[in-house]
């Protein structure tokens, strides 16, 4: 049977954004809405990895979307679609849209919280088997795993503070203190919401929750691309 996804589209002249309302980290993008629906639903395998990472207490409700993404049996439904800006050209989710607002209940708060767990969860297991230097992009670009560790860390930390989180930017390496931040992050997104932003700046809780799950995602499944296949 298949599934019905509700997608919210943000637009450019060169990019697009398709971002699955309900499911923050899967956001992919495309030149067109047609190829970033395109990506969003060949990447549905690889969100329901992430899924599966999730912990037992979301993890019955969660297992009829597990075998429909594994499976691909989604039909994929447009209900928003919205002009991106300059953060969408350079390649991030960055509109903030009128699903966004919507308040969240403490159940939805814990379900959305989960996920942004599970995705980081994901990015560390890649990162734990991947090697240090990975294959370079078609101009010979692209930063190896370490760099992107940083990045992320990095990226988290500015994340953080949009949503009032206000700690000491952690090493990459001190685990001990990313475990810190993340959790201190949780514990922002487990609590329920009217839709307001957060900490009086922009994000609300969903978006907060879609970023920063895409972010980690979407260097997770880099760092997948660009590690070179063992030899046989």
């Amino acid at each position: 049977m298949s599934t019905q996804l509700d997608i919210a589209l943000e637009s450019t002249p060169k990019k697009t954004f398709a971002t699955a309302v309900d499911w923050p980290g899967l956001s992919r993008s495309g030149k067109t809405a047609e190829l970033a629906l395109e990506a969003l639903v060949a990447h549905l395998p690889r969100y329901a990895a992430v899924l599966e990472r999730v912990g037992s207490a979301n993890a019955e409700s969660l297992a009829p979307f597990v075998r429909s993404f594994r499976l691909s049996e989604i039909i994929p439904n447009v209900i928003e679609s919205g002009s991106g800006n300059s953060g969408t050209e350079f390649g991030v989710p960055s509109l903030v849209t009128d699903a966004d607002r919507g308040a969240v209940s403490a159940d939805e708060a814990g379900r959305l919280a989960a996920i942004v767990a599970a995705s980081w969860a994901e990015f560390d297991a890649v990162v734990a088997v991947a090697p240090q230097e990975l294959r370079k992009g078609p101009r010979g670009g692209g930063r190896d795993r370490d760099k992107i560790v940083a990045h992320v860390t990095e990226s988290d930390h500015a994340y953080a503070r949009e949503i009032g989180v206000r700690l000491k930017a952690p090493a990459a390496d001190d685990r001990a203190a990313v475990r810190a931040m993340r959790e201190a992050m949780l514990a922002v997104l487990r609590e329920p919401s009217d839709g307001s932003p957060l900490a009086d700046r922009r994000w609300t809780t969903r978006y907060a929750a879609h970023r920063i799950a895409w972010h980690a995602l979407d260097h997770a499944w880099e760092i997948e691309d660009r590690t070179e296949p063992a030899a046989s």
